[in-house]
């Protein structure tokens, strides 16, 4: 397909009026619009700007290619747009852009669609092909000026004389502008300095240029210039660059320089997606359950908390046949209780699914999520579903791999949605629903049935979990376990997990305070700063102070935590808001004085033994 046949003469705008990024694109969207290429402007123009977020689209060089792929457009397409005195679009090299080319991409667009828009953003990076843009003087100058370098695409190699081979992959969220444009400046650049080379693309339409084991196995590195998660275990022992993609755009020397020179770690393998150069961040099953936990954790922090408002009005006041019964109270509950907490279960399984399968993972692990919500399996349930859908996803595109290049289009649209949905659908109907609800029925029998003694045990345990690593996976299990008892309706151990939780930083800084002798200035600068991370339930605040000195601020910081949570325990405290610190202490269950009691020894505790155990310093 020729790039003309979707930039036509109603979808160009030679003189660009708006003098801002917003201004831009919300002109462009209008040309679109008023051409009748969408069916919802103000979807596609939020679904631009939302792209915008994630990364500049001005290009630099002059160039801002804003795009987005959505429902809202009815066919592919392309406007362009030409501003004469320039426009600051936030560009990567902080230059005013003079040409636009903004991209509509309909969900379903095919593969011959999407090779025309793709080769688009690597015809602009012709430093000539700008210059002839800059002076056309009617749309069809345009036309002519793109139908002259609308040529068949080279594949992605280059054959230079270097000794080694340098391997690259592109890929930017939308698969279509800047993971070309990437390639195209990384491939131009290797051929300017006699590389040997070859990029595979990971564009809308699938991988094209896919890189072979051989190629990999002998290849000097690796460069993934990436915004989205590409497969990475195909690299491990190699020496492999990951940047964002701009750089593979903007830094094409440098990044070329790098892989010539091996300038760049042994990539050791993990299982899974990409991973940025000095991050920390866990990956595997830990990095797809944090991932599912934080993004369901604003719909658990705001429901609970509004569920704990509502009992400001009276224990029963939400229910309408209550001789209590307040309209407040029962807004609240049902905003809290039945909504906010209703997609609770879906989200932690839609975004555990979507971290394991990327963007095809998303529907079968909501709807697995809902099915667990809706039969009694709960926070466990929506576990067990959001796994199943990614992996299930995952099986699924590579069962789907041989398929023929023209049903690629349908694959995200229709196959694997209707695939995925139904298999994890079948699965939780028939096998796990049931007996996760049983299992569920039985965790909260057998703690509604612990005796005094057994709970300040379990808050003894949770609450020196919280302070083991400081928003660990210790940490993080006990936090989790907590959202799950909420969710089976027994409040008490969460009540224990924040206890435990909000005392590292107290005790610390309550401790830089008692016993200045004992902490530098800066240290006691940061206990500052704890007091107000304490108070916020951000137990990571102990995190520079335990680093410094692991062997007395760890015991410390524990033995506090688990005193806090034995006796938020004891005294028959609970906690139906998963987060908030001591701004939900007034909604605790139970005595919330006694609550605040518990957190203060155990920061006295802490506090104590850290001036007992440290040696004064010497500035």
């Amino acid at each position: 397909m020729r790039i003309t046949e979707i930039l036509t003469k109603n979808t160009i705008k030679l003189n660009i009026e708006s003098s801002s990024k917003i201004d831009v694109v919300n002109e462009l969207v209008e040309v679109l619009d008023r051409a009748g290429k969408l069916s919802d402007k103000v979807a596609y123009e939020q679904a631009v700007l939302d792209r915008e977020k994630q990364s500049t689209t001005g290009i630099g060089d002059g160039i801002a290619i804003p795009h987005a792929k959505t429902a809202a457009v009815k066919e592919p397409s392309i406007v362009f747009g030409r501003s004469v005195d320039g426009v600051d679009y936030e560009s990567l090299d902080g230059q005013p852009s003079y040409l636009f080319f903004m991209i509509a991409a309909p969900d379903g667009a095919n593969n011959t669609h999407l090779e025309a828009l793709s080769k688009l953003s690597s015809i602009l990076m012709k430093q000539e092909v700008r210059d002839q843009l800059m002076a056309v003087k009617s749309v069809e100058d345009v036309l002519a000026t793109i139908d002259k370098y609308d040529v068949q695409d080279e594949d992605g190699e280059v054959q230079g004389t270097s000794k080694g081979k340098i391997l690259a992959v592109t890929a930017c969220p939308t698969g279509i502008a800047h993971t070309y444009m990437a390639a195209d400046a990384l491939k131009e650049k290797a051929k300017e300095m006699n590389l040997s080379f070859k990029v595979e693309t990971n564009g809308s339409g699938g991988a094209k240029n896919v890189l072979t084991a051989s190629e990999i196995e002998e290849a000097t590195a690796i460069i993934v210039a990436a915004d989205k998660q590409v497969e990475m275990e195909r690299f491990k022992g190699k020496h492999v660059i990951i940047v964002p993609v701009a750089d593979g755009i903007r830094k094409t020397k440098e990044l070329l320089d790098r892989a010539v020179k091996q300038d760049a770690p042994i990539y050791k393998g993990t299982g899974e997606g990409r991973k940025e150069e000095g991050s920390s961040e866990r990956t595997g099953f830990y990095k797809h359950l944090m991932n599912g936990v934080s993004n369901m954790l604003p719909f658990v922090v705001g429901g609970g908390i509004l569920i704990a408002l509502s009992f400001l009005f009276g224990i029963h006041a939400s229910n309408p046949n209550d001789p209590s019964h307040n309209v407040i109270a029962e807004a609240l509950s049902t905003i809290g209780g039945g909504n906010a907490f209703g997609l609770m279960v879906p989200v932690l399984a839609g975004f555990i699914a979507l971290s394991i399968a990327d963007r095809p993972g998303l529907a079968p692990g909501m709807v697995g999520g809902f099915m667990a919500a809706q039969g009694g399996a709960g926070f466990l349930g929506g576990l067990i579903a959001g796994f199943l859908a990614g992996y299930i996803v995952v099986l699924l595109k590579k069962v789907l791999s041989g398929l023929p290049a023209s049903l690629e289009g349908i694959k995200p649209v229709l196959l694997y949605p209707v695939l995925s949905i139904l298999s994890v659908g079948m699965i939780m109907f028939f096998v796990v629903n049931k007996p996760v609800s049983a299992l569920n029925a039985g965790i909260s029998d057998f703690l509604g049935g612990l005796g005094t003694g057994n709970l300040v045990l379990l808050g003894l345990l949770l609450g020196g979990m919280m302070a083991i690593d400081m928003g660990g996976p210790i940490n993080k299990a006990a936090f989790t376990f907590g959202i799950a008892m909420i969710d089976s309706g027994n409040f008490a151990p969460h009540a224990a997990v924040m206890a435990g939780g909000m005392v590292p930083p107290l005790g610390i800084a309550l401790a830089t305070t008692l016993f200045k002798n004992k902490f530098t200035k800066r240290e006691r600068q940061s206990g500052i700063t704890c007091y107000i991370m304490g108070v916020s339930f951000i137990t990571e605040g102990a995190i520079p102070f335990a680093a410094a000195d692991p062997g007395r601020v760890i015991p410390s910081v524990v033995t506090g935590s688990a005193v806090a949570g034995a006796l938020a325990m004891f005294f028959g405290n609970g906690l139906r808001a998963p987060h908030g610190g001591a701004f939900v202490i007034p909604l605790v269950e139970g005595n919330p004085f006694l609550y605040l009691l518990a957190i203060v020894i155990g920061a006295v505790i802490t506090a104590i033994m850290l001036g007992v155990l440290k040696k004064p310093v010497k500035e």
